[in-house]
């Protein structure tokens, strides 16, 4: 399922945060949307999900597989939202519930968006767990989020995302608060999450070192607009814009085209 964004414009309190901005997500295929700090790469995420804050204004499109989000009814878009589409945020700490069970805060949404009962729940989160990798998948479903690492929690937060099986899934920032090795771990799960179940992935950075280890198309953002689009390859090696030149330029002396397969 492809997720087109056309035209999408946000503003708050009178400032104007997307100015026109055009992407498109393809399942199997890894987005990549870079740029600095206040670009605007988050707040396209929300604006997908329509989470973005009180009195924003948006126009523009949204389309799910040709169905418009940004005109859904609230109990429509709740169930396309954790349902077909997921997001897994910058960090874990704080998107999972430090009081509730890592097994619970699967089994609850899996409970709500799919009606199934307890036991095939608790199979599914299980299985879950082990997907993402994480060890003694029985053991940890009865843990608590401070009981694992930052890496760890990142997994979980990533295994709950998909706990409905969604076709998109908007990643942002997700290794920004882990060490490289993590990071990488992460990055690779990603990849291979993608490959496997077909996603359309969202990955949302201002690193284009990250970029450059697993999208298959690079979006660059700034100002709140799109400067710059076109395959990794590409974009990295001959950049068209002067903008993403500055970014690459920034990079440590590295190779940007090294993928992570």
């Amino acid at each position: 399922m492809t997720l087109t964004i056309t035209d999408l414009k946000v503003s708050i309190g009178g400032k104007d945060i997307l100015r026109g901005v055009d992407l498109s997500l393809q399942e199997g295929r890894v987005h990549g949307l870079a740029g600095e700090s206040g670009s605007g790469k988050t707040m396209t995420g929300l604006a997908v999900l329509g989470l973005l804050p009180h009195g924003a204004r948006v126009t523009g499109s949204v389309a799910l597989g040709g169905r418009e989000l940004l005109t859904l009814p609230h109990k429509e878009l709740n169930r396309v939202r954790g349902g077909e589409v997921a997001m897994v945020f910058q960090d874990p700490a704080t998107s999972l519930h430090p009081m509730l069970t890592i097994g619970r805060q699967l089994t609850e949404h899996m409970r709500h968006h799919l009606g199934v009962g307890k036991g095939e729940a608790r199979a599914r989160a299980v299985e879950l767990l082990g997907k993402v990798r994480i060890p003694g998948a029985q053991e940890a479903y009865g843990r608590y989020p401070h009981q694992f690492s930052g890496g760890m929690r990142q997994r979980i937060a990533i295994a709950i995302a998909l706990a409905c099986s969604p076709k998109v899934l908007i990643a942002d920032e997700p290794t920004t608060a882990l060490d490289v090795t993590v990071q990488a771990g992460v990055l690779r799960l990603l990849r291979g999450l993608c490959d496997e179940l077909g996603l359309a992935v969202l990955l949302v950075t201002h690193d284009l070192g990250v970029m450059s280890a697993v999208a298959d198309e690079v979006s660059v953002m700034k100002d709140g607009l799109v400067v710059e689009t076109g395959p990794r390859g590409r974009v990295l090696r001959e950049p068209a814009h002067a903008y993403t030149r500055s970014l690459l330029d920034s990079l440590p002396d590295s190779s940007t085209d090294e993928g992570v397969r």
